[in-house]
C-alpha cells in the first residue's frame, strides 16, 4: 500500500475557486449524455433525467460530475465539436442553474469544445487522448487556467482495442505521461491529473498489469484517476454484462485506493463512497 507520507504528491485542486481537497480520495461521477455509450448510452433523454441523475450523485456524495456528450467505448467514431456542443452546453446551463455550488468536468477532446463550456462555467477538462486528437487543447488549457486531466491512450477509440501490444506496459505510459506533464508545465497549465486510461488501448491482462502497479504513477506527485466502473476487465474475467458489474467495479475501486487512487470515476457514486470510506478506516488501523 501506499504510505501517506510517501510521496509529497498535490493535495488539492483549485476549480475555478471551489477548492477539493484530495488528502482523502474523492468520487467524481459519470454522466453521460451520448446515446451509445457502453453502460448508459441513451438512459438520460432529458433534461429532467439528467438533472435526477445528477442530484442522486451530489446527495450520495459525488465532489464532481462529469458530463461527457461523445462515446469513447470501443469502436465509437470521432464526433465534430459543434454536435458534441449542441449536445453538451445546454445540460451543462442546467446542471449549473439547479446545483450552482457543483464542480463540474467535461469529458472531451475537442479545444474548442473544452473553451465553450469553460466560458459556460464547467471547472474541469478531462480529456481521453491528453491533446493527441487536438493539438490546441494544450494551449486551450492554459489560456483558461483550469484543471486538466489527461489519459493515456494507445490509438483512438475506434481503433484502440484491436491488438494493442507494448514492450513495457507502465514504462511506456510513464515515457506518455513525462512527455505531457512537461509540455503541460511549459505552457503554464498548474493542475494536472493523471489517468491511466483502464480499457483504453489495453487487453484485459493489461489492465490488471496497471491495476498492480497503480502505486508507481505516484512518483509523478500528481493527482491519479481512476475508471474502472463496470468495464470490460470486469466482464470478460466474470462473464457478465455491465448491469451485473457493480460488485466488481467495486472491488476493483477498493483494489486501487489501496495502491493510491484519488478519484475514483464511477457510475455508482454511493457504493464507491462506502468503499472508500472503509479503506480510510482501515488505513487508520493501529
Amino acid at each position: 500500500m501506499v504510505k501517506d507520507n510517501y510521496f509529497n504528491s498535490k493535495r488539492t485542486i483549485n476549480c475555478g475557486g471551489k477548492i477539493i481537497n484530495l488528502s482523502s480520495p474523492v468520487v467524481m461521477g459519470i454522466i453521460n449524455i451520448t446515446p451509445d455509450s457502453f453502460y448508459d448510452g441513451g438512459r438520460y433523454k432529458s433534461i429532467w433525467e439528467i438533472l435526477k441523475q445528477s442530484e442522486k450523485m451530489l446527495y450520495e456524495g459525488a465532489s464532481i460530475l462529469d458530463i461527457g456528450a461523445v462515446s469513447t467505448r470501443p469502436g465509437a467514431k470521432l464526433v465534430s465539436p459543434d454536435e458534441e456542443q449542441q449536445r453538451i452546453l445546454p445540460v451543462l446551463e442546467s446542471i449549473l442553474k439547479n446545483f450552482s455550488s457543483a464542480v463540474i468536468s467535461v469529458d472531451t477532446y475537442n479545444s474548442s469544445t473544452a473553451s465553450a463550456v469553460i466560458k459556460n462555467g464547467a471547472h474541469i477538462i478531462n480529456d481521453i487522448s491528453a491533446g493527441n486528437f487536438d493539438p490546441k487543447m494544450c494551449e486551450t488549457i492554459a489560456r483558461h487556467n483550469v484543471p486538466y486531466i489527461m489519459m493515456h491512450i494507445k490509438g483512438k477509440p475506434e481503433n484502440m482495442q484491436k491488438n494493442p501490444v507494448y514492450n513495457d506496459l507502465v514504462e511506456e505510459i510513464f515515457f506518455y505521461f513525462s512527455q505531457k506533464i512537461e509540455e503541460l508545465r511549459k505552457a503554464g497549465v498548474r493542475d494536472i491529473i493523471i489517468d491511466p486510461g483502464f480499457g483504453f488501448g489495453k487487453t484485459v491482462d493489461h489492465n490488471y498489469e496497471l491495476l498492480k502497479k497503480l502505486d508507481y504513477f505516484k512518483i509523478f506527485e500528481l493527482p491519479v484517476v481512476v475508471g474502472l466502473s463496470r468495464k470490460s476487465m470486469i466482464n470478460k474475467v466474470l462473464n457478465i454484462q455491465p448491469d451485473d458489474a457493480l460488485n466488481g467495479t467495486t472491488v476493483l475501486n477498493a483494489i486501487a485506493l489501496t495502491k493510491g487512487a484519488d478519484i475514483l470515476r464511477v457510475h455508482d457514486v454511493k457504493q464507491a463512497v462506502e468503499a472508500i470510506k472503509l479503506i480510510e478506516k482501515y488505513r487508520q488501523a493501529g
